[in-house]
């Protein structure tokens, strides 16, 4: 067999999780191919397929996932589902240090539940991989008891987390007797799984089947005609959905769940082999989004949510009754009636999210404003508040070791909360000049006194300015060294406006500067926010466009930037990115 290394690699929690890897035989490599094995298993159940693939020119690589095999972790568990697709981001940035290959030379091939994790990645990560191969992805597990998922989530809420045994065994999962008796005597096969990860797996696969419109990458289907494990529909909902310009399914009949491990698994490599090559010999595909705001899924998207309904009609009734309730409650929520004054969407919004007090008047008012504050959306605006500060002390930091000045850029800072609170972690650099720009005069006001709180008036100033006036970004003195730009590109669907602040923003940046932005790939509210909630433009309504990963990553390079990290809340709500700014050439 083709001779594997084993190493490790650290993960983002400092986790250092197991790998194979097996080198091209013929010279430096042309690229890799990266496995994802199965739930329950690791990468000792792949091991065959380096020399069945017969791809010599390439870099293999497959781990064990966190929690399996030799990679440390209870058994069957992790942080979260979230967690685990980090880690992929996190192996493909040890591959890119350690071996030298790139994602745009590497292709994904990933199997059941790792082929959900793979497609996660791909959809909130927007990584610019070569192809993508899913084999029987588990987006919807057959459990046999009625009931199953809303018995877990009761049970969940009431005892926190337990795990839950596999009922699979090796004759379900393939034909092949020898992968039945090794399945069968393989001490590393986790038979368990934490109801966090099997729960979170169920979310994070509905998400990316409804969305897969976000998923560019050339990706390759491989259905098991006969799977015991796994529902057959979302795996076709998700190839009719995909938004990948070269997509193509294979349905292979009698085949059991593990797929590549069947005994007719020669066909199945057949396609997945013949798709790889072809994928390595074309140029690297990405499709041009930065006319996705006249042209697009998401355009679509928004313009029916920017429909008035029929006042008459069913939902038309629904969403009227809504609005008269939040305005009703708004007599007593606190948060409530600050949105409906100022905007859901505005500055002072904003921040009373992130102070995250309940306040109201009554029990039953801060009990209303409690229940508002835990919407999904907002605790997914909190989580990107932590991942801003989290990058810009990385970006400081960065800034302090390269020996550059550290001037500060936010161009609609709001109330500057999230900048100034960022600081005050221990270790972090003082900044050499914090310059926090808005276009409400409120926000200035309220940012100004921040400021004073904060003890940073001798460093920090609060000015009015326009987002989007490229001259008055690119003539900001002293020239930022590290830009910021929270929550706003979201709120205005016309990339020709973002083109425009980027481009001054660009100018600004002097190369070798950082990037900070947020970017909003999916929400799960979306229509409650168009229906019931009013912008802060004059009260109309909050109707958001999303800009999936790729686009929004698409408008940074083109404005001249190279994005380097990405955080991304567990429930795929908003990312948050940094960026450094490209030599001009």
């Amino acid at each position: 067999m083709r001779p594997a290394q084993s190493s490790h690699f650290p993960t983002h929690d400092g986790a250092s999780l197991f790998y194979r890897h097996w080198p091209a035989v013929n010279g430096p490599a042309k690229g890799a191919i990266v496995l994802f094995h199965r739930g329950h298993e690791h990468s000792g159940r792949m091991a065959h397929l380096p020399d069945e693939f017969g791809m010599p020119d390439y870099d293999l690589f497959a781990w064990d996932a966190r929690g399996h095999g030799e990679s440390p972790g209870e058994r069957g568990d992790a942080p979260s589902f979230a967690a685990l697709v980090r880690d992929v981001q996190s192996f493909i940035d040890h591959i890119g240090d350690a071996h030298g290959i790139q994602p745009a030379d590497i292709a994904v091939v990933a199997q059941s539940v790792g082929a959900v994790v793979a497609a996660t990645w791909v959809h909130d990560y927007a990584p610019k991989i070569r192809a993508l191969v899913l084999a029987s992805p588990a987006f919807k597990v057959k459990l046999y008891v009625p009931f199953a998922r809303p018995g877990l989530k009761l049970m969940q809420r009431v005892q926190g987390n337990f795990f839950v045994q596999s009922y699979v065994k090796s004759t379900f999962l393939t034909h092949d007797q020898a992968r039945q008796q090794s399945f069968d005597e393989d001490r590393l096969i986790t038979r368990a799984i934490s109801v966090r990860v099997l729960l979170g797996l169920y979310e994070a696969a509905r998400r990316v089947v409804a969305d897969a419109r976000a998923i560019v990458v050339p990706t390759q289907l491989l259905v098991s005609g006969s799977d015991w494990v796994v529902h057959h529909g979302p795996q076709h909902r998700f190839y009719e959905n995909l938004g990948s310009a070269t997509k193509e399914r294979h349905i292979l009949p009698g085949f059991y769940h593990d797929t590549l491990g069947e005994k007719d698994r020669a066909l199945a490599i057949g396609h997945i082999r013949r798709f790889l090559t072809e994928r390595f010999a074309a140029p690297l595909e990405r499709p041009h989004l930065l006319d996705a705001d006249r042209q697009s899924a998401s355009r679509d998207e928004a313009d029916r949510l920017a429909s008035p309904l029929p006042l008459a009609s069913p939902k038309g009734l629904y969403w009227a009754g809504t609005r008269l309730g939040l305005k009703a409650t708004g007599l007593v929520s606190d948060g409530i009636r600050l949105g409906h004054r100022t905007g859901f969407d505005s500055g002072s919004t904003l921040d009373y999210v992130y102070r995250n007090t309940p306040s109201g008047r009554s029990a039953l008012g801060r009990m209303a404003d409690r229940n508002y504050l835990d919407a999904i959306g907002w605790r997914g605006i909190r989580q990107r508040k932590l991942h801003v500060e989290e990058l810009l002390r990385l970006a400081i930091a960065r800034l302090k070791d390269e020996g550059k000045p550290i001037n500060i850029l936010d161009i609609a800072a709001g109330h500057g909360r999230y900048v100034l609170e960022a600081l005050e972690a221990q270790g972090v650099a003082r900044p050499d000049a914090i310059l926090l720009r808005d276009y409400s005069d409120i926000n200035v006001e309220a940012g100004g006194r921040l400021i004073a709180e904060k003890g940073l008036a001798d460093i920090a100033r609060f000015v009015k300015g326009d987002a989007f006036d490229a001259a008055s970004l690119a003539a900001i003195e002293p020239k930022p060294t590290l830009g910021l730009i929270s929550g706003l590109y979201e709120l205005f669907a016309d990339n020709n406006l973002v083109k425009w602040s980027l481009g001054g923003l660009a100018a600004a940046i002097p190369p070798g500067g950082y990037l900070i932005y947020t970017g909003q790939p999916w929400h799960p509210q979306l229509e409650y926010i168009a229906r019931a909630l009013t912008s802060h433009r004059e009260g109309q309504a909050w109707v958001m466009r999303r800009r999936i990963q790729a686009e929004m990553d698409q408008l940074i390079e083109n404005a001249g930037f190279e994005k380097l990290e990405q955080r991304i809340d567990e429930w795929g709500i908003f990312t948050v990115s940094l960026a450094r700014r490209r030599a001009v050439s």
